[in-house]
């Protein structure tokens, strides 16, 4: 990895839209333009996948990036998608159509996408490590890696069972820091460990740190030392994404952090702070975390995660993890349907609950889990 690369990286699943209801209507006149200020600035990363746009980010990638600059004046990455994967045959009819459409002969970096529980074992079966190791000694991949929405356990196993690979790439932001669903200090702890370097993705967590609760905005004016009054970003030296983006940026081991810019307003924004980076402070890592607890206040179910209710549960349904995932609705508005789908893989439905009570005499925060649960099913299922 190159320790003199800019920590900025195009990430291309939000590219901005002709029409805001037709994710293929790409405006590839702005996405242009984006291109040409990011390069002048001084960055080299974009990353795309085979999924972005409804299959056309790659495409306009092609157009916009590889079409209009030499393939020494940046760095490309792309991500095999799993989900398609059912045969062997499968990785080299895809990973050719995606050099066919991005319009390389290379990728400086590719990645197995979004493995988790409910992919690994497939990956395994037909081979997926096995196939980017070769497209590497081959040269069509110079580094290669994974992303990955799981638990920091399975990840210590993908490691451990393949340290081959070059790079993760994870969910880190302020607000997922100490979530017990996304677990990102744990994952990038277990990453860092087993000296695998990191790119973060997410880091605005979608656009919800982007804009902040009124009274989070003030603690953010109170670290910079802003009048107090007014009730808007701009009246912050910095803009919120800012402290997203380099709170991630100001971990040790990361050394790219993706964001999905939309427009050229947020790429001037995202460039602004990045180009000359500077690590976040004491006194703002005290902001964001003064930020965090404003965000979370809004938590619904005030579960520890001591996981006592698991033990006596006789539907093995993780309680702990569903209620985390309903508490991350709470703050963000968002479901995280993935999250669900991977731990009902192993453990029981929120519907499957038989309702017997054991795990209320246990719990020590007296929550009504059959009702909660009730709640649960209703939203994700």
């Amino acid at each position: 990895m190159a320790d003199s690369m800019k920590k900025l990286g195009f990430g291309t699943m939000r590219l901005p839209l002709l029409d805001e209801g037709d994710q293929k209507s790409i405006d590839l006149a702005q996405f242009s333009e984006m291109v040409d200020r990011f390069l002048e600035r001084g960055f080299l990363y974009f990353d795309t996948a085979y999924p972005y746009h409804e299959e056309q980010s790659e495409i306009a990638v092609r157009k916009c990036l590889v079409e209009r600059h030499g393939r020494d004046d940046f760095w490309l990455a792309d991500k095999m998608p799993l989900f398609q994967v059912n045969k062997a045959e499968d990785y080299e009819r895809i990973f050719k159509e995606q050099l066919e459409k991005c319009g390389v002969e290379y990728f400086d970096y590719y990645l197995l996408h979004n493995l988790g529980s409910d992919r690994y074992g497939k990956t395994l079966e037909l081979g997926g490590f096995e196939f980017i190791s070769r497209m590497k000694r081959e040269g069509y991949i110079r580094k290669m890696g994974f992303s990955f929405h799981d638990s920091a356990e399975l990840l210590e196993r993908i490691l451990t069972e393949h340290p081959e690979v070059d790079f993760v790439q994870l969910q880190i932001n302020y607000l997922d820091w100490e979530s017990p669903v996304a677990q990102s200090r744990l994952c990038y702890e277990t990453a860092t460990r087993h000296g695998k370097p990191v790119v973060v993705m997410e880091p605005v967590k979608g656009g919800t740190l982007a804009t902040l609760p009124e009274r989070a905005m003030q603690v953010l004016r109170e670290a910079e030392a802003r009048p107090a009054g007014a009730d808007v970003a701009s009246d912050l030296k910095h803009s919120p994404a800012s402290y997203a983006v380099r709170y991630a940026a100001s971990l040790e081991n990361v050394f790219m952090v993706l964001s999905g810019m939309s427009n050229l307003a947020q790429l001037d924004d995202n460039t602004s702070y990045m180009q000359e980076f500077v690590p976040l402070s004491d006194k703002e890592q005290a902001a964001l975390l003064q930020v965090t607890d404003i965000m979370n206040e809004t938590i619904d179910i005030p579960c520890t995660s001591c996981r006592y209710c698991m033990e006596e549960c006789p539907m093995n349904i993780h309680i702990p993890a569903y209620f985390g995932l309903y508490n991350l609705y709470s703050v963000t508005g968002k479901k995280t349907n993935m999250y669900y789908q991977r731990y009902s893989m192993d453990h029981g439905k929120a519907s499957e609950c038989i309702r017997c009570g054991k795990c209320e005499r246990i719990c020590p925060q007296h929550i009504p889990i059959r009702e909660q649960l009730v709640r649960f099913a209703k939203l994700y299922e």
